[in-house]
């Protein structure tokens, strides 16, 4: 059985990921950001365990999850992340701070946490960026910015693991069905038609390629775009 930590499992691309690994009878460890959320997501997915950590405050990461993370982790999913929109001359230092704690500084605490783990398993840590990560446009800076820090966090990580044989992906979708996609949607004032975008599970798939890829090789980056 292998043993999964997922950011983001209660909706969109970490819940599609975190229901096919427990449809597989694997381990599931779930962060949520409060009480309530872990016990839905115990709920939603049987025999996983939620464990409580606020990503917009990562620096109580360490003292939040104490010695509850497994001794073994065969992979972390980053999946959890935040969108607010806002052209550079409209973004306050709040929005700025929120987007970079949850998209980039968490998601860097969390690894470091679980490294000693990842490593003891040779396990993997899968990074889902965006194509945000790659390039960026008006009104999305602060996200952009984020998801580009999290494309070096990823490739600082790479290099400095591989020798412990800790694999390292990036996976970089287009716009994806999910509710953070129809709150973009809000905020740019368009009408959010899901059947125009990429379906949660179409990345899922993704994530458990790159996951399930035999030891011989690793997917580094991989881009997913929109058929149509």
């Amino acid at each position: 059985m292998s043993t999964h930590v997922i950011t983001g499992a209660s909706s969109g691309i970490g819940e599609a990921v975190a229901g096919r690994l427990a449809a597989r009878g694997d381990r599931l460890v779930l962060l949520a950001r409060n009480e309530r959320r872990a016990a839905e997501l115990e709920g939603r997915f049987p025999g996983s365990t939620a464990l409580v950590a606020d990503l917009e405050h990562p620096e109580g990461m360490a003292g939040a999850l104490g010695g509850a993370l497994p001794e073994r982790i065969d992979s972390l999913v980053h999946s959890a992340g935040v969108a607010d929109l806002g052209g550079v001359g409209e973004a306050d230092a709040a929005v700025w701070a929120r987007t970079l704690a949850v998209n980039l500084a968490a998601p860097a605490e969390l690894t470091r946490l679980c490294l000693p783990a990842l490593r003891a398993a040779r396990g993997q840590v899968v990074f889902v960026n965006s194509g945000s990560g790659l390039h960026t446009g008006p009104r999305w800076g602060a996200y952009s910015a984020s998801k580009h820090g999290l494309r070096a966090l990823a490739e600082a990580l790479r290099a400095e693991e591989q020798g412990n044989g800790v694999r390292v992906t990036s996976v970089y979708p287009g716009r994806v069905a999910t509710r953070m996609q129809e709150n973009i949607h809000a905020q740019e004032g368009r009408a959010y038609d899901p059947g125009a975008w990429i379906d949660p599970e179409s990345v899922a798939t993704v994530v458990l390629t790159a996951l399930d890829l035999p030891r011989d090789a690793m997917v580094t980056d991989l881009s997913v775009r929109p058929n149509g």
